[in-house]
């Protein structure tokens, strides 16, 4: 019989598997709500606010040593109202509370531990905390006290530092248009900036812990077909083979691990993010469309397959994370030793094996273990262990299913379950280009099953729903999720030209309009009308782990803008880019997706097909559209049989009828000759 729990807190109804990670914690922890709140102000309580999410590391260690830490929850709960925010949830909140603590603290990160007012504003904040002081870090207990007795006795002083806090958070949400003329120089000024801040030994940007910046990467990519610049494709090409040959990459199951703690990509933070791996297999597959390099659409397609192995749920949508931790440990699902390898593929084989995933006797992470990374040449170990290339790569092939099959038997680590639109987005975005590279109706049929689960589950009374978790969906959207799920939708509609598919986009891009737009200065504000109102309402600009919705809405608007013939759209979407434009000049590296949705405003390419969908001549043409590298492409297909909607392209009407298959394109304001098979296609696409 499974024994109760000692302690059970208001968490235990929730549906994150975050918060229900601390639903018996000996601290009172509240989720956000009306209840919490009220109990704060009515006993003139600060807030203890926790924010973090299902597979943060330090979150489970904060866990493990402090609120699950009978004395100190003690403490919290006399002297606090305890309330746990799950940030992948109420993204509103993290980003508000994060900008507090960057203020106050100079940095930021998760656990994030705020401590407010009764009038939810900060007055101290940090990260992680140690049980007791440690490294000069002081010990959370100590905090708990220091800062609740402040709050008592020196009000004063509280309610100024509430003012200063609250002045500077309206300042940081506060954005003014720029009014300079855009040009193309801030692209070329934003190559500079980067090129600066490239590795060249190892690929990405910056020193350890190192990110994949993919949607830097995918700047640079369109940077190259803008200019031609051959720096700009070496320093994508540079990142991408270096990525997928380091151990932040899972050779065995496919996807990315969220960050290197490395600069050389060798030893990762365990955690895979849905986001991550969605962003990353578009970029691949992009690099596939430019150089045609096969290594680039292997690992794209390898992602996908694990996105839909171990990230699907039966009912379509796609779960958001998987922990770095099992059993306790981080990695442990994942490393391998020389003793193990030879184990499952004998000696003759598991030498060579170990030899090109750098699997050595002492290991390269802890307890003796490795990290499987290509640590050698295809030629070096055929040399030295005297095998032919095909034999070695068929030795590697088997190699890495028999172990993969060995690792399934293992204690896998943690999946938070939960299902949010905005990533959902993104990976369905992803399965489309599979789709278009590959044309495996696999891809397509995962896109098309992910976005009948949101539009059928996620959307109460017309609203786009965030979260759904155990069978009911909760929180209202955000910007963020109707501009990715949008721009899903417009993804799906250019490689189907079903058109159910754009008036799906169309309806929730006039609700994210009504919803979130700005009418003073332009934009898209974070949270809409209908979200709970907080201390400061942000537009959310940078592209941080995700990019911002703001910048995926440009991309919406121009797209819609062309495709339906709504020439307001496309002006939103000039508004966005003046509200933005100082930050893409003084800080590119917070904006890389916003730079190569100005790259697609200032050079859009029309491509429209006349023909039947199922004319084997349409069919060859579209190939080729959907195999070369088009970043800026806007693309549409008439079929002489079907009725267009209203005014809905326009590019296409005013091209009248054809009695053959015809592709149209038109480049910025030159139009081309039209052209009625995929060579002669191929030659003006490029």
């Amino acid at each position: 019989m499974e024994e109760k729990p000692k302690h059970t807190n208001s968490l235990i109804h929730e549906t994150s598997p975050y918060l229900l990670q601390h639903a018996h914690n000996p601290v009172d922890w509240y989720p956000w709500g009306e209840e919490a709140l009220s109990r704060a102000r009515k006993e003139d309580k600060p807030i203890l606010l926790s924010i973090g999410y299902s597979s943060c590391h330090w979150c489970h260690v904060m866990e493990e040593e402090s609120f699950e830490n009978e004395a100190i929850a003690q403490i919290m709960n006399e002297r606090f109202i305890n309330i746990k925010v799950d940030r992948e949830e109420r993204p509103d909140l993290d980003e508000l509370y994060m900008n507090a603590v960057q203020v106050m603290a100079g940095g930021g990160g998760w656990p994030m531990t705020v401590f407010l007012t009764p009038d939810l504003v900060p007055f101290h904040a940090g990260t992680y905390f140690p049980p007791e002081d440690r490294g000069g870090m002081p010990g959370f207990q100590k905090i708990l006290v220091v800062v609740s007795d402040y709050y008592r006795r020196n009000r004063g002083e509280v309610n100024k530092i509430e003012a200063q806090v609250k002045q500077a958070l309206h300042q940081i949400a506060e954005l003014i248009p720029s009014q300079e003329s855009m040009d193309t120089k801030i692209l070329s000024k934003a190559f500079e900036t980067f090129r600066s801040q490239f590795d060249s030994a190892h690929g990405g940007f910056g020193r350890a812990p190192k990110f994949p910046s993919s949607m830097t990467l995918s700047f640079l990519l369109r940077d190259w077909k803008r200019t031609g610049s051959k720096e700009a494709l070496e320093m994508v090409e540079v990142s991408l083979e270096k990525m997928a040959n380091g151990g932040i990459y899972d050779h065995l199951g496919g996807g990315f691990h969220r960050y290197s703690v490395d600069e050389g990509w060798l030893l990762p933070h365990f955690e895979k993010m849905l986001y991550d791996n969605a962003l990353l297999s578009r970029t691949y597959f992009e690099a596939y469309q430019a150089t045609r390099k096969e290594g680039y659409l292997r690992v794209a397609e390898e992602i996908l397959d694990y996105v839909l192995r171990e990230m699907k749920s039966s009912e379509g949508g796609f779960y958001s994370t998987q922990d770095a931790d099992s059993e306790g440990e981080e990695g442990k699902f994942y490393v391998w030793t020389r003793d193990q390898i030879k184990e499952v593929l004998g000696k003759e084989k598991g030498t060579p094996f170990c030899a090109y995933y750098g699997v050595t006797p002492q290991g390269n992470f802890e307890g003796g273990s490795s990290v499987l990374h290509i640590a050698s040449t295809l030629e070096k170990v055929s040399e030295l262990y005297g095998i032919n290339i095909q034999d070695l790569k068929e030795v590697l092939e088997d190699g890495r299913k028999r172990l993969f099959a060995e690792r399934e038997k293992r204690v896998r680590p943690g999946r938070d379950e939960k299902i949010l639109t905005s990533w959902n987005g993104l990976m369905l975005s992803s399965f489309v280009d599979g789709f278009k590279v590959t044309g495996n109706e696999k891809y397509l049929n995962g896109a098309k099953e992910s976005a009948r689960f949101i539009l059928r589950e996620m959307r109460k009374d017309g609203h786009l729903m965030r979260v759904f978790k155990d069978g009911r969906c909760h929180n209202k959207g955000y910007s963020e999720d109707y501009a990715f799920l949008i721009q899903a939708l417009i993804d799906l509609y250019e490689a189907t030209f079903e058109i159910e598919w754009l008036k799906e986009a169309d309806d929730l891009h006039r609700r994210m309009i009504d919803q979130f737009w700005d009418e003073k200065n332009g934009g898209f504000f974070f949270a809409g009308k209908e979200n709970e109102s907080l201390i400061a309402r942000s537009k959310s600009p940078y592209d941080n782990a995700t990019p911002s919705s703001n910048s995926v809405a440009v991309f919406n608007l121009v797209r819609l803008g062309y495709l339906t013939g709504e020439e307001s759209l496309k002006q939103k979407a000039e508004q966005i880019l003046h509200l933005f434009y100082n930050f893409l000049s003084e800080h590119p590296a917070g904006f890389s997706h916003m730079l190569s949705s100005l790259s697609l405003f200032f050079g859009p390419e029309e491509i429209g097909v006349i023909g039947s969908r199922n004319d084997p001549r349409t069919q060859s043409m579209l190939k080729e559209i959907y195999l070369t590298y088009l970043p800026n492409k806007i693309l549409s297909l008439r079929d002489p049989q079907e009725p267009i909607k209203g005014n809905w392209f326009p590019f296409l009407i005013e091209k009248g009828t054809t009695k053959v298959p015809t592709t149209f394109v038109c480049k910025g304001f030159t139009c081309l000759p039209p052209v009625r098979d995929e060579k002669e296609l191929k030659k003006i696409l490029i």
